[in-house]
């Protein structure tokens, strides 16, 4: 039996052979054992996602900055109380305002779609609202004394797509609406009280210049405050609109019913008779009112 120095070198031979199996041994487990590749690939795709949602997000945001910027110079202001008077293409007329028609009654209209004149007592409601018939315009232009533009649209002309983004325009903004409006000469109109501007594309700029300059402009419609929307006016299945050119039994542009709760007027003008119409809203006639003026280029 070995002793002394020599005994003690060999354990210490032994004890660090035995730790170096040891370590041998960890390093194979720790070799051996699969790399998390999942996971690993998991968190790279939602790194990835996420940053092309922050991504995205921060390039809407600009965009809806660079818009609302490009629009900036449509806000109505005391030194520039109508903005659209620098849009090409938009027609301006005066009309009377708070005369009032009974529901079974034609207006004469002297433009097609109409944006002024004697309307039903009735308003349409136009609390962003997207009409998918056609509706009796009577309703429409009360909704204009109001406050609200009225976008109207060819239905041959506008569909699909152009449609849809014509919506956007619409849905849920207070105090503007869309509707069909057939046998439109345009693709599209868009009316304010006392406003006109037709346009050829959904894609036309002065569309969000008009509306920008219009809607709820307390300068340029009669009855400030009004509300617009309506419990008693029924959104999914309105008044109709009907084509058809007014009978003689239309009330006259300079007719209608003074309504004294409207516009500070008192209980004059001329009473409307109570005989029911021929038919619809559609083919203007011409009476009533001067004739309209169209807006130079800026």
């Amino acid at each position: 039996m070995t002793s002394g120095p020599e005994a003690d070198m060999t354990s210490g031979k032994k004890t660090k052979a035995a730790r170096s199996s040891v370590a041998a041994a960890r390093s194979s487990v720790v070799a051996s054992k699969p790399k998390p590749w999942g996971t690993i690939v998991a968190v790279i795709a939602v790194l990835a996602l996420a940053g092309g949602v922050f991504g995205y997000a921060i390039t809407q945001l600009n965009e809806k900055s660079d818009r609302e910027a490009a629009l900036a110079k449509w806000n109505p202001t005391e030194e520039n109380k109508d903005p659209s008077d620098q849009i090409q293409g938009v027609v301006k007329k005066t009309y009377e305002a708070g005369k009032h028609v009974q529901p079974t009654q034609r207006v004469g209209y002297d433009l097609s779609p109409p944006y002024g004149g004697p309307h039903d007592s009735t308003w349409a409601n136009c609390m962003g609202v997207v009409y998918a018939k056609p509706v009796r315009t009577e309703n429409m232009v009360h909704s204009l004394e109001h406050g609200a533009v009225w976008i109207a649209y060819n239905p041959d002309q506008v569909t699909g797509e152009a449609l849809d983004k014509l919506k956007k325009k619409v849905e849920g903004r207070q105090f503007s609406m869309l509707s069909p409006y057939p046998g439109l000469d345009k693709p599209i109109s868009l009316q304010s009280w006392g406003h006109q501007l037709k346009v050829d594309s959904v894609d036309d700029e002065r569309i969000d210049q008009f509306v920008q300059s219009l809607l709820r402009n307390q300068y340029q419609y009669p009855e400030i405050g009004a509300a617009c929307d309506s419990s008693t006016f029924d959104t999914e299945n309105p008044p109709p609109f009907v084509a058809e050119k007014p009978g003689a039994d239309a009330i006259p542009m300079e007719g209608g019913e003074k309504d004294a709760t409207e516009a500070g007027g008192e209980m004059t003008g001329t009473v409307a008779p109570t005989a029911a119409p021929t038919a619809g809203t559609g083919a203007p006639a011409t009476q009533g009112s001067a004739a309209p003026t169209t807006q130079p280029s800026s």
